[in-house]
């Protein structure tokens, strides 16, 4: 990195007071929930004035929305493009391994998902940016989505997002509310038997060899 490529001290600074500020929103969002939380106690947190705030952030929606993004950009690489590759497979024993490294990323980011539910609840500004994050989990599988073809391609960008959701709300209840029990079964190998023929177009769902 050259001299002219280096960030300046001022630059420097401006980006540490934003990932602190981030950081400290994080924090106060998952400990105190999103609506008790505001603008003075994520700025008190750091250090910085509302105006400083205000200079990386529009609000308290645009911050998680900050927060949130880092978070599904690594799910639509990490875990739904990896999913594109499992079905290119036809393998269903592929699959239920995938669902159970699907379930562990949620378990890796389970303090902010219900901090995420209660702002599309509490914030219609927040609800299209939630919207936006789940459509851009398709685009991460451009295997899958061909193999639907051009004519049925929002079919299958509309199941994708069921199962996202189904995973999501899966998760909450079982993980992180303790209301639904799964007993002695194994959840991924039930999800196995709902998701995996309704991801496949119509023309693929047939036993495939070696399963």
């Amino acid at each position: 990195m050259t001299d002219a490529q280096r960030p300046t001290l001022r630059q420097q600074q401006k980006q540490r007071t934003r990932t602190a500020l981030l950081e400290a929103a994080r924090r106060q969002f998952v400990e105190r929930g999103y609506a008790a939380v505001t603008i003075d106690d994520i700025t008190t947190d750091v250090g910085c004035s509302r105006a400083t705030f205000y200079l990386h952030f529009s609000g308290k929606p645009d911050v998680l929305r900050r927060i949130g993004a880092e978070t599904a950009q690594q799910r639509a690489v990490s875990v739904y493009a990896e999913l594109d590759a499992v079905l290119a497979t036809g393998s269903r024993a592929e699959f239920t391994e995938w669902l159970r490294r699907a379930v562990d990323w949620f378990e890796k980011n389970r303090d902010i998902l219900p901090v995420w539910d209660e702002a599309v609840t509490l914030e219609p500004s927040f609800r299209p940016i939630a919207a936006e994050a789940v459509a851009e989990l398709p685009a991460a599988m451009p295997r899958h989505l061909q193999r639907w073809g051009e004519d049925r391609r929002d079919e299958a960008r509309l199941r994708v997002g069921l199962l996202v959701t189904q995973l999501e709300r899966f998760f909450t209840r079982w993980a992180v509310q303790g209301t639904l029990d799964t007993a002695d079964t194994d959840p991924a190998v039930t999800l196995t038997d709902i998701w995996y023929p309704a991801l496949l177009p119509p023309e693929a769902r047939h036993p495939s060899v070696g399963d």
